[in-house]
């Protein structure tokens, strides 16, 4: 009888821990953004592969259940299109030599299953480019890997770069100017810490 009981406490402990919870700590030192915007001329792109996550999520099994926190960080002077002469308007407009860096910190977000180790988030925090700082609503769609841990993720965002007090740059005097609507994509690797 003891033997029995002391199988059925093994089997409902060895069944508890395979559905433990774990938090666990992700980063990147590579996460791809790019920028897209337009012109009265053609549409133009500045991208970057040295931008810097940072995320805590929960993992159930081989599933990602919440995220519980998130920062981004991107130097605004590592994003560069083919052109030189666009990079160098783009920076004044950022007031790079005053603020260096684009970022993200969320301040609450949600985890949405999508299919086997595939998700969807929902992140909800404070946006700061040219030293402007807003509310925003970022989404991105994740996969989890279970064989190293680590996550996928890749997503976009449409802003107007007036909301953050960015002038659309433009150039020959004017003549060409850049729409006032951006988007931001970003893709990367986040590996367990």
């Amino acid at each position: 009888m003891k033997l029995a009981t002391l199988g059925i406490m093994m089997l409902v402990l060895t069944t508890s821990l395979g559905r433990l919870q774990a938090q666990i700590t992700y980063q990147s030192n590579s996460t791809q953004t790019t920028i897209k915007g337009t012109s009265t001329l053609h549409d133009w792109d500045m991208t970057s592969s040295k931008g810097q996550t940072k995320a805590s999520f929960t993992v159930e099994g081989n599933q990602v259940k919440a995220i519980n926190t998130l920062s981004f960080t991107v130097s605004a002077e590592s994003l560069k299109s083919d052109k030189s002469g666009l990079d160098k308007n783009a920076y004044k407009a950022l007031d790079t030599d005053k603020h260096k860096n684009i970022s993200f910190t969320m301040t609450s977000g949600t985890v949405t299953p999508t299919g086997n180790n595939t998700f969807q988030v929902k992140a909800t925090g404070k946006l700061t480019v040219a030293g402007t700082s807003k509310q925003t609503t970022i989404t991105a769609t994740g996969q989890f890997n279970p064989s190293d841990k680590s996550i996928a993720v890749k997503g976009s965002t449409t802003f107007n770069m007036t909301a953050y007090n960015v002038k659309p740059p433009t150039v020959m005097m004017g003549t060409i100017k850049t729409g006032d609507q951006i988007t931001v994509d970003y893709n990367g690797k986040l590996t367990a810490q």
